[in-house]
C-alpha cells in the first residue's frame, strides 16, 4: 500500500472481472470464430474485449477525477462493443445458445459493475479542486419509443 492509501489497480474488483471477462474470450470464444473471420470479427472483437480492462486500468492511474470517469467511459463503450460484436457472432451463428447466454448474463454483470465504479468516481469527486470539477452532467430521461421504427431498418429487424 502507499502514501495514498490506494490499495493498486490489483484490488479493483471492476478491473479483476474485466480482465478475467477478455481473458475468457480471447481464449475459449476466439478460436470457435472461422478461419474466414480470423481479420475482421475476431481482430475487432479481440481490441475491444481488451480495450475494455486497459481502459479502466488507465482511469485508474490518472490524477484528477474527470479523465477516471472518462476512461471509464470509454472501457464502457468498449464493452458495448464487444456486446454487438458477440451478437453478431450469434446471429452468424458462431456461437452456440447457452455460450451466447452465458456472455450475454456477464456482460450484464459488467455493465452493472462499471456504471457502480463511474457512480462511485463522481460521488467520491477525487481531485475536486481540478480545473473544471465544477462541471455537472444533466441527466436527461432516455427511452426508446416502440412505435417508432427506424424506415431504413431492414425488415426483420422490425417485430
Amino acid at each position: 500500500m502507499n502514501n495514498t492509501g490506494d490499495k493498486g489497480l490489483e484490488t479493483l474488483q471492476i478491473w479483476q472481472r474485466s480482465l478475467e471477462f477478455a481473458r475468457m474470450v480471447c481464449k475459449d470464444i476466439l478460436p470457435q470464430l472461422p478461419a474466414q473471420e480470423k481479420w475482421a470479427l475476431a481482430d475487432q472483437l479481440r481490441r475491444s474485449v481488451q480495450s475494455i480492462p486497459a481502459n479502466i486500468a488507465e482511469g485508474y492511474g490518472r490524477f484528477y477525477f474527470q479523465e477516471s470517469v472518462r476512461f471509464c467511459y470509454i472501457a464502457r463503450g468498449s464493452l458495448e462493443e464487444t456486446f454487438s460484436h458477440l451478437t453478431l457472432a450469434y446471429r452468424l451463428e458462431y456461437l452456440l445458445d447457452d455460450t451466447y447466454k452465458k456472455l450475454n448474463i456477464e456482460i450484464q454483470e459488467l455493465r452493472r459493475m462499471l456504471n457502480g465504479y463511474i457512480a462511485f468516481l463522481k460521488a467520491s469527486k477525487r481531485g475536486a479542486s481540478e480545473p473544471g470539477a465544477a462541471i455537472r452532467e444533466e441527466s436527461a430521461p432516455y427511452a426508446i419509443d416502440p412505435d417508432l421504427s427506424d424506415p431504413l431498418a431492414p425488415d426483420y429487424l422490425i417485430t
